[in-house]
Parts: C-alpha cells; sequence; structure tokens
C-alpha cells in the first residue's frame, strides 16, 4: 500500500516551479549543434532566423543506475536562454487529502468487482498468467502500474528532466514547464473514471509485463543510444503510453496542442530554447517533428521516421 501512496503522490503533486533568470552567455550555435550529435538520448536541434530549439526526447522509467553521458546535455542547458520543461499538474494540499481520503476509489475497483468482470477472458487469462494470481481486485490505475514495473519500468526511474533541472538551477536559467493542469481537474478524472476506459491501457500492460525486464532494458538501450523507431515500438513504451494520464483520460489532443503552441512560440523568440518533450509526442507518425518537417524546417538529429516499406 506505501508504494502505492507513492505512486499517487507521484501522479498529483508537483515538484517544479519555475527558476531564477539571469542573461544567459553568449555561445554560438554551432557549439550546441556539435552538443545535439554526440549526446547520448535522441536530441533534435531546429532553426528559423534568430531562433534555434532544441528538442530533448525523453521516456518515462530509466532505471536511476542506468549509465549514459549526460555532460552534452549539461553543455546544451547552460547554453541556452531558456529551459522548458513537461506539462505540470499542481496539486495543493487539499487535493492531496482529496487522494488520501479516496484512496480505496484509486486502489480498489468499485463494488468488490474483479479484473475478470471487465476483462474479456482471453486477456484475463493472460493477465493471470504473468501476476500468477487469479482475478485481481486492484484498480487498473495501480495493476497497470504493477504490471509496467515487471516489463521492466523503473520506479525508482531517473528523468530526463531531473538533469536539466539541476543544469537550469546551477546555470540560474528561465526554465517552466509549457502547461500546468490543476491538481483538482486531475484528481477528477481519476475518481470518475470507469475501468473500461483502462481497456488500452490493460491490454498493452499485459504485453509488456509477458514481454518481460529485458525488453524494458533493451528499450532503455535503445533510447540511449538513439534509436527512436525501436523505443516507440517496445512493448514497454507502447504500455507508458497506454496507461498516460493524457490516453486513459482522452486528453491526448490536448497535450498535442499545449506542445505544438511551445513549439511555436519558441520558435518565434530569438535564441535558444532546450525543451524536454516527451518522445512519443515528437516521434509518432503526425507528431511535432513530422510537423516541423512539413513547415520547412528538417530537424537536425537522429532519424525518427519509419523505415520505407
Amino acid at each position: 500500500m506505501r508504494n502505492h501512496l507513492l505512486i499517487i503522490a507521484a501522479v498529483f503533486l508537483a515538484t517544479a516551479t519555475p527558476l531564477a533568470a539571469q542573461e544567459a552567455p553568449a555561445e554560438t550555435v554551432e557549439d550546441i549543434v556539435v552538443t545535439a550529435r554526440r549526446i547520448e538520448g535522441p536530441m533534435w536541434e531546429v532553426r528559423r532566423g534568430d531562433s534555434v530549439l532544441i528538442l530533448v526526447g525523453a521516456i518515462d522509467g530509466l532505471p536511476r543506475d542506468m549509465e549514459w553521458r549526460t555532460d552534452a546535455l549539461v553543455s546544451a542547458v547552460e547554453r541556452a536562454d531558456r529551459v522548458l520543461f513537461p506539462v505540470e499538474g499542481r496539486a495543493s494540499l487539499a487535493d492531496l487529502g482529496r487522494v488520501i481520503w479516496r484512496v480505496r476509489t484509486l486502489t480498489r475497483l468499485p463494488d468488490d468487482r474483479t479484473s475478470a468482470d471487465y476483462l474479456s477472458p482471453a486477456l484475463e487469462a493472460r493477465l493471470e498468467r504473468v501476476t500468477g494470481q487469479g482475478p485481481s481486485r486492484q484498480s487498473f490505475l495501480m495493476l497497470s502500474s504493477d504490471l509496467m514495473e515487471q516489463g521492466g519500468y523503473a520506479r525508482r526511474a531517473r528523468p530526463v528532466s531531473e538533469v536539466v533541472r539541476k543544469a537550469a538551477w546551477a546555470g540560474r536559467k528561465p526554465a517552466e514547464p509549457v502547461g500546468v493542469f490543476r491538481g483538482d481537474e486531475i484528481i477528477d478524472r481519476f475518481l470518475t473514471t470507469p475501468p473500461e476506459a483502462y481497456d488500452g491501457c490493460m491490454v498493452a500492460a499485459v504485453e509488456a509485463a509477458e514481454a518481460g525486464p529485458a525488453a524494458g532494458a533493451q528499450r532503455a538501450e535503445d533510447w540511449r543510444r538513439r534509436r527512436v523507431q525501436a523505443v516507440v515500438a517496445s512493448p514497454l513504451e507502447q504500455a507508458v503510453s497506454a496507461c498516460s494520464y493524457w490516453s486513459v483520460m482522452g486528453q491526448s489532443a490536448r497535450l498535442r496542442e499545449v506542445w505544438t503552441q511551445a513549439v511555436d512560440r519558441s520558435l518565434a523568440e530569438p535564441g535558444v530554447t532546450l525543451a524536454i518533450a516527451p518522445l512519443r509526442l515528437l516521434a509518432e507518425p503526425d507528431g511535432l517533428l513530422d510537423r516541423l518537417a512539413r513547415d520547412g524546417l528538417e530537424p537536425l538529429g537522429p532519424d525518427w521516421r519509419p523505415p520505407a516499406p
């Protein structure tokens, strides 16, 4: 139960705040391009006139003990004029109190029902094989999290944003999230969304658990080596996407719009902006990178497009 409460708290509480601003040191765009080419992890550079946007494709659940070079990423932050972080959900103490008060709603299926009451017989059988147990009374929010952990998702993760946040703080860079959602809105959605909304999430989470931790480790390695399409196609990444707040709550279009507006603003401002964006949102078909390419702003970085048939 303690782990589940920590998961819920992580969903609702935001820890990032805008950082103190100071004038950024003058650096050349060429330095940033070189940095983008040697970093471990997918990163793209886009230029429009005197505006430069560096997009870092982030994924969740990277193991904290994973070895990957961060010096180039830190160097990119040092050269940037501003930093953008992913969307935040900001919750008050009252919001957290609601979570604790309604914790059973978030951790258990309603009316003492089990997973067998919601999943197809075939999917239920697969679920019971990977868990080694009978029908589950856990909520699909909690159960999908456990399944993704079986598939190699690290709960003690080392997010890309953590590295960038520390570097931005040290350099006193102006930094902010691309958008802020109210905690009470997020909580209301979690409390009122029926288990049926998790159908796609549960299919993907079971597939991630079946693939096992080795497949999850391969996803992390593919990310480190900038194999973008291999990451996007991995069972664990599919599950992370399908089980995200945005997918389950039907808010994916809203998230894309927030990021589209942020990219347009960045490319309308002089100087260099570094943004930590979800890799899938960047690299999916008709995603942000495809949109930039259609506008004639070919992103410089690893190939993100699927191979031609």
